[in-house]
């Protein structure tokens, strides 16, 4: 076989291949035999027909088709090995001349890796702002454990107020007509963590026990319904029962009921362990983030659109299954976010992830970094553990994933290169 390399602008490259008429013709008997066997030749068993009788039935074209889909893999293979081609896609035909008998001419263009420049990636020094714990986080804490303990105790002598709970009945319009699903009878609202429309739960407050009222809000510009984004709405409200909460004591009792905790002071304690672990666990993540993102932006890396295209095909599936997981749908989403909104900002998160990995993988080959057995096991029992599911169940459910063990893999080395970074490079907390 002879090869004829020409590079092209990004990071490909144009192969001119030539094969021996006799290797040639030899892939062109051997898919005829194969497809003489799916046909029913009159006077012949299937797969006993001579050449000349299969091409009257079946084409020259077809079986070329067919000789060339078993070629191709062998043919490519050879030119990426002997040539030592970092490809990052398949390689694709741009054409071909096949004559039976004759030489085989193939022009075909390969996408390589693209080459990474590293700057300077140990030795180097980052400051990064510290991480400052608010100071009412101790006291919300305290007041969370407390709120989540509350019993609620039925109001009737007085209306409603700011932290109650109350159950109620709406019914909205908008636009002049009834807001579809914008209605309910004895829905329980926390008036102090309400979800609802801006403004909705503040004019809740105030309000009698069994009589008729209407609030009036608008809509967020930014609703994910088009039709009701930045409308204004009236809804027809009463309120059925006020419910008021009511706090524990904050005592050793309570203490040893939401904790193995023997006193108050034990389990403010424990607070503010929680808080100081939490304070170094977002420095830690941090530091390891800026000192990451310094050695990338060092990097010199020319990437082609391709690649980024690829990555940002693979966003948008991930995108559409978080969607799904969420009740929501690719198209209600184009709808309220915008298609080309979407799309920009996914092909900018793809560049980012594409240029990250092939920077990862040049410090991995610079420092001969590799992902072990041992490495990657770890990261399958890592996930039958976060999904509570036996290793040889979880390992059954990836297989049938095409290219999940490989992202398993890539992201172990991705752990690994940033472990080396973070050893190798100073965070100064500021």
């Amino acid at each position: 076989m002879e090869t004829k390399i020409e590079k092209l602008e990004g990071n490909v490259v144009k192969v001119d291949i030539e094969l021996p008429a006799k290797e040639a013709i030899e892939y062109y008997n051997n898919a005829a035999r194969r497809l003489a066997q799916y046909v029913n030749i009159p006077g012949f068993r299937k797969g006993k027909a001579p050449r000349n009788i299969v091409e009257q039935h079946i084409g020259e074209e077809r079986i070329k088709h067919e000789a060339l889909e078993s070629a191709l893999p062998k043919i490519f293979s050879d030119v990426i090995r002997e040539n030592e081609f970092d490809v990052v896609a398949q390689p694709y035909v741009e054409s071909y001349d096949f004559k039976v008998g004759e030489n085989l001419k193939i022009v075909a263009k390969i996408e390589l890796r693209p080459e990474v420049t590293l700057g300077e990636y140990k030795g180097v020094t980052v400051k990064v702002d510290e991480y400052k714990t608010p100071e009412d986080a101790f006291q919300k804490s305290l007041d969370n454990l407390l709120e989540q303990s509350a019993t609620t105790v039925v109001v009737t002598d007085r209306k409603s107020e700011a932290n109650d709970i109350v159950v109620f009945d709406f019914e909205g319009f908008a636009n002049g007509e009834k807001i579809e699903h914008g209605d309910a009878k004895n829905y329980t609202l926390d008036l102090a963590n309400s979800s609802f429309i801006p403004g909705f739960a503040e004019q809740l407050v105030g309000k009698p026990l069994g009589e008729d009222f209407e609030i009036n809000v608008t809509f967020p510009e930014d609703y994910h319904e088009k039709k009701l984004a930045g409308a204004p709405a009236v809804f027809k409200c009463k309120i059925n029962e006020i419910k008021t909460k009511v706090l524990p004591e904050l005592n050793d009792e309570f203490a040893q009921k939401v904790g193995p905790f023997k006193t108050v002071d034990d389990l403010k304690a424990d607070i503010q362990q929680y808080l100081d672990t939490q304070k170094a666990d977002i420095d830690r993540t941090n530091s390891e983030k800026a000192i990451f993102e310094k050695i990338v932006s060092d990097a010199k890396v020319e990437i082609q659109q391709s690649m980024i295209d690829r990555e940002a095909d693979q966003l948008v599936a991930e995108y559409k299954q978080k969607l799904e997981m969420q009740g929501f749908t690719w198209e209600q989403a184009v709808e309220a976010q915008g298609y080309n909104e979407i799309m920009n900002s996914l092909k900018e998160d793809a560049a980012v992830r594409v240029k990250n990995s092939l920077v990862i993988d040049k410090i991995a080959k610079e420092e001969n970094i590799t992902v072990s057995q041992e490495d990657f096991s770890a990261k399958l029992t890592e996930l039958s553990r976060m999904y509570q599911i036996d290793a040889q169940t979880m390992v059954k459910q990836l297989s049938q994933t095409p290219g999940v063990f490989n992202a398993l893999s890539q992201q172990a080395l991705n752990e690994k290169v940033t472990q080396f970074l973070v050893e190798n490079n100073t965070a100064k907390l500021k």
